[in-house]
């Protein structure tokens, strides 16, 4: 007897309104290796036309700018961390207290600063700084359509392009609560390319923003979503029906985790936040990058990248979204 893999598409022929939620995905599953220009890669070689100009961000770029504190402010921090000890000796499990009065001499050192380095004693703010010459984006991922069924693809293209700038930003144009790197897309046709662009790159590449070489090895799935977007009797029977089957519904069925293309988005860090297009519609997620594994990014806090794009039409400007 064949014991079969608990699937989403098992849950559904169980629990068939679930079937209104399905949505397909490709699951890109990148590992490291040596992609050719025609493959489908992370950080590969893109089939950029030679005769074609390659992009530039110019900003405003979130720049690291450290201030030192005078020798009476670092005296002031450390003696309200020699009180903070002094309160929590010989309680292990008691929080850490400051007074009032303390949390207002923290608030006039740090002065708005988002950090402390406490080996310089330097407050570190992130500013914005214009880059009048451009910094050159970083070409991260090409799809090719044979490879992604789950993409729609424009008429007369069957490669997807897809850049980011190594730098953070944040107060994006018509991105809301932002703050990574700006992502562009570009489709073309693969058949239009003869000589290919060897691209410029940025001088100074920060936060682990240039993924390492990897091979793609794509797998369509069905992905649902998880209680964020599921009404409560679905989610609990979606549960129930995981839980007798081994499975977490939220591990393997729902919102499939790393780089994909299609599917749903989880909303493990905050709750649901809507994504509207310009046009008003519910934009939906096109795509999704991970921090971590084999490409080796970090973006936010080791978290995704993910670009949501206009279902009523898609030449709408994508909106962009870190979980």
């Amino acid at each position: 007897m064949t014991t079969r893999t608990p699937s989403a598409e098992g849950l559904i022929a169980d629990v068939p309104a679930l079937g209104t939620f399905a949505r397909r995905a490709t699951l890109l599953r990148p590992t490291a290796g040596a992609p050719g220009l025609l493959d489908s890669s992370v950080a590969g070689p893109l089939l950029w036309p030679a005769d074609e100009t390659w992009p530039v961000c110019r900003g405003p770029h979130l720049v690291e700018v450290r201030e030192r504190l005078s020798e009476a402010e670092r005296e002031a921090l450390q003696r309200i961390d020699r009180n903070m000890r002094a309160r929590r000796a010989g309680k292990p499990d008691a929080a850490w207290e400051i007074s009032e009065k303390e949390a207002d001499v923290q608030s006039r050192i740090m002065d708005g600063a988002g950090a402390l380095d406490m080996v310089t004693w330097e407050r570190i703010r992130r500013v914005p700084v214009t880059s009048v010459d451009g910094v050159p984006m970083l070409g991260v991922l090409q799809l090719h359509a044979r490879d992604v069924p789950a993409a729609a693809w424009p008429e007369g293209t069957d490669v997807l392009q897809v850049l980011w700038c190594p730098k953070d930003h944040s107060g994006l144009p018509g991105q809301s609560d932002y703050w990574g790197p700006v992502v562009e897309m570009r489709h073309r046709s693969a058949a239009t390319v003869s000589a290919v662009l060897d691209p410029p790159v940025p001088d100074d590449i920060g936060g682990r923003r240039a993924p390492l070489p990897c091979v793609l090895d794509p797998v369509e799935v069905t992905d649902l979503p998880d209680q964020d977007e599921l009404p409560a009797e679905l989610l609990a029977a979606a549960e129930s029906w995981a839980e007798r089957h081994g499975v977490e519904f939220h591990r393997g069925l729902a919102c499939h985790e790393g780089w994909k293309v299609g599917g749903w988005p989880s909303w493990h860090l905050t709750d649901l936040v809507p994504v509207t297009c310009s046009c008003g519609a519910t934009a939906r997620l096109f795509l999704t990058m991970d921090s971590g594994g084999d490409p080796g990014v970090n973006v936010g806090r080791f978290g995704e990248v993910r670009v949501f794009t206009c279902p009523a039409d898609a030449s709408h400007p994508h909106r962009l979204n870190i979980q």
